[in-house]
C-alpha cells in the first residue's frame, strides 16, 4: 500500500473526480499501487447529480462562490457537502478483481472503523443518519457535543471499476462555522430540508484534536484490518 500525506499547504489543492477517477482506473489495471491519499482540500462543495439536475443548482453555485467556496459535481453519492482545509480527505484506492460485490460491505466496515477511530480521540462517536444532515446516509458517523447536540462528522462515497474500488472519506476536523454557513445557503438555494445544527467538527467536541490526531487514529485503524 502506498501511502501519500500531502505536503502542500492545507487548502492549496483540489483534486477533480475525473483525475481520482483516472487514477483509480490506473490502480485496477496495474499501472499504479494500491494508495492511501490523505489531504486538506482546498474550499470546495461536491454536489452530487442529483443536485446538478436541479432547476436551482445554478444558483446554489453561485451561493458556493459567494462564500469563497468552489463548486464541483461528482456523478455519484448523494447531495452537497463542503469542506475546506480544517477537513481531512481520504482516498483509498485498491486493487481488487472483485470489486463489485463487496461494495455496500465496504461502507459498513469502513463506518464502523472511523468510528472506532474517532472513539480513541475522546470523543462519542456513532454510525447512522441523524435528523436534517447534509448528504444524509446510514453510514454516515455523528458525534455527541457537550450540550447533547448530535453533529454530522464524516461522509463517505465509493466508485467501482473493473479491477478496484475508490473509498473517499471526508473528516469534519476543525472549524465548522464557515461549512456550517455555505451549507445552509446552499441548502436553502436547493429547497432541500436541512438542519444547520448537523455541520460541526471534531473540535466542537475536544478542542485539543488536530489533523495530525485522526491521521495517526485513521493509520492505526487501517493497520490493525490489514489494509495498509
Amino acid at each position: 500500500m502506498q501511502i501519500i500525506r500531502d505536503t502542500n499547504p492545507p487548502g492549496s489543492h483540489l483534486y477533480s473526480f475525473a483525475e481520482s477517477v483516472d487514477f483509480l482506473r490506473a490502480v485496477g489495471r496495474g499501472g499504479q499501487p494500491s494508495t492511501l491519499r490523505m489531504y486538506q482540500p482546498a474550499p470546495n462543495v461536491a454536489f452530487g447529480r442529483r443536485d446538478e439536475l436541479n432547476p436551482r443548482f445554478s444558483t446554489a453555485q453561485q451561493a458556493c462562490k459567494d462564500y469563497g467556496f468552489i463548486p464541483q459535481v461528482r456523478p455519484v453519492g448523494g447531495h452537497a457537502a463542503a469542506y475546506h482545509s480544517g477537513c481531512l480527505i481520504i482516498d483509498h484506492f485498491q486493487a481488487d478483481a472483485d470489486a463489485v460485490s463487496g461494495n455496500m460491505k465496504r461502507f459498513t466496515e469502513f463506518g464502523q472503523m472511523f468510528t472506532d477511530s474517532l472513539r480513541t480521540l475522546d470523543v462519542q462517536a456513532q454510525m447512522g443518519e441523524i435528523e436534517g444532515e447534509y448528504c444524509p446516509g446510514e453510514h454516515s458517523v455523528h458525534i455527541l457535543l457537550p450540550d447533547g447536540t448530535s453533529t454530522k462528522i464524516i461522509g463517505t462515497a465509493q466508485r467501482v471499476v473493473s479491477g478496484a474500488w475508490w473509498f473517499s472519506t471526508g473528516i469534519v476536523v476543525t472549524n465548522s462555522e464557515p461549512l456550517r454557513d455555505v451549507t445552509t445557503a446552499v441548502y436553502r438555494d436547493l429547497g432541500l430540508p436541512f438542519k444547520p445544527s448537523t455541520v460541526g467538527a471534531l473540535t466542537d467536541a475536544n478542542p485539543l484534536i488536530a489533523i495530525e490526531d485522526v491521521e495517526d487514529a485513521v493509520l492505526e485503524s487501517l493497520n490493525q484490518r490489514g489494509y495498509c
